[in-house]
């Protein structure tokens, strides 16, 4: 019997994170976790180290890290907790390590995973920011380390799934015509102009198909989680903007299609449920049990496709417009969007403002080729700081 594969769950207390743990916990003689890694929520933490028993915990807020050290400690458990980024990468590149789960949410996850790949372990990539801030760098380093790269994202997963085996990147050498990006539209995906204007942060984080955290929850809600991946597919795939087209449909039943140049359109479908991709990406090239039930045809009955709408979600508009500037454009986007995001969430600026900031940082601060990661984080910064004025000046 093969020695079980380590594992390494950044981001372990949020739902990807969760429902990485309960895909592992089917599979105890096929995974062990090295390392579970949370932001703040100690609590949680504590409990999944108590079920999981791995070699190191990290916390990356300081107090949080110290409550789960006492706790681990009068526990007994064996655990060694850690705190800070520098924590993060170590977990993430250490030598005992065979994959790792990248699903921190935001700009915290792109060093850790940057460090993983570099280290030249097995990714599972649920990190967005990664891709979208640094894509360049992150793609160059995974060549450079020959890290195998599997998303994790149902859309891009799917993606990979319906492209050739051995896509080498190449759209026309492989056949390969468009990809087209499902998205479910959102709670919003009806709503009028006017109506959008009153939406609070309670009725944003109500998805109708997916179970998510509260700042991806209002992602999809603006459609700017769609907007992040069509940056990802971009790097992911080597596909230009042009060749990237989002195709609403409602059910969140067919993930993500691939169209070819005979005609062909081939789709992934199943139930919106996040652990079909996590063991695909845990197992490839093999198949495992997800504990997803099977998809049921005869009770999903119809299945409905609509194109977006640009003037209802402009900030699908603008991440299309961020990738085709290139450079460091992406990243201030992404800060912008977060800032804008957590002051949505604390009802210090209204939904229909979080395009207008992002827009507003888009076109007040100068786009830079990225050499190194400086190059990226100087953005975040400089975006953060143009954003938190907008929000005071608002």
């Amino acid at each position: 019997m093969n020695k079980p594969q380590s594992i390494t769950v950044l981001g372990a207390t949020g739902s990807i994170g969760k429902s990485t743990l309960d895909v592992l916990a089917r599979h105890p003689e096929r995974y062990r976790v090295y390392a579970l890694t949370a932001y703040q929520q100690d609590e949680l933490l504590f409990e999944q180290c108590v079920r999981f028993k791995p070699s190191f915990a990290v916390m990356l807020d300081e107090q949080a890290g110290l409550r789960l050290s006492g706790r681990v400690r009068a526990a007994g458990l064996k655990t060694e907790v850690l705190v800070g980024v520098e924590a993060l990468e170590q977990v993430a590149a250490a030598t005992e390590v065979d994959a790792v789960m990248a699903a921190i949410v935001g700009a915290a996850g792109l060093r850790p995973t940057l460090a993983a790949a570099r280290a030249g372990k097995r990714i599972l990539l649920a990190n967005k920011e990664t891709l979208v801030m640094a894509g360049r760098l992150f793609m160059d380093v995974v060549r450079q380390s020959g890290s195998p790269l599997l998303p994790i994202d149902s859309e891009h997963n799917a993606i990979f799934q319906a492209l050739p085996e051995r896509y080498t990147g190449d759209m026309g050498a492989n056949g390969v015509s468009k990809i087209l990006l499902t998205a479910s539209g959102g709670p919003f995906r009806n709503t009028s102009l006017a109506d959008l204007q009153q939406v609070t942060p309670e009725q944003a984080c109500a998805h109708p198909n997916w179970s998510m955290g509260r700042k991806i929850s209002v992602d999809s809600a603006t459609m700017m989680n769609k907007g992040l991946e069509v940056i990802e597919a971009h790097w992911l795939f080597n596909a230009p903007a042009d060749a990237i087209q989002v195709v609403v449909h409602p059910q969140s039943v067919i993930h993500s299609m691939v169209q070819y140049v005979d005609g062909s359109v081939l789709a992934q479908l199943g139930n919106p449920d996040m652990r079909t991709p996590i063991a695909y990406g845990l197992a490839y090239p093999e198949r495992i049990d997800a504990g997803v039930a099977p998809l049921d045809l005869f009770k999903i009955a119809r299945l409905d496709f609509v194109a977006p709408d640009f003037e209802r979600f402009p900030c699908l508009e603008l991440a299309y417009r961020a990738l085709r500037a290139g450079g460091t454009a992406p990243a201030l986007m992404n800060a912008a969007n977060e800032v804008a995001v957590e002051a949505f969430l604390e009802r210090r600026i209204s939904f229909l403002d979080i395009p207008r900031l992002i827009a507003h940082v888009l076109d007040e601060l100068p786009t830079v080729v990225v050499n190194v990661l400086e190059d990226v984080l100087s953005a975040d910064v400089q975006a953060r700081a143009a954003a938190q004025a907008w929000i005071a000046r608002s």
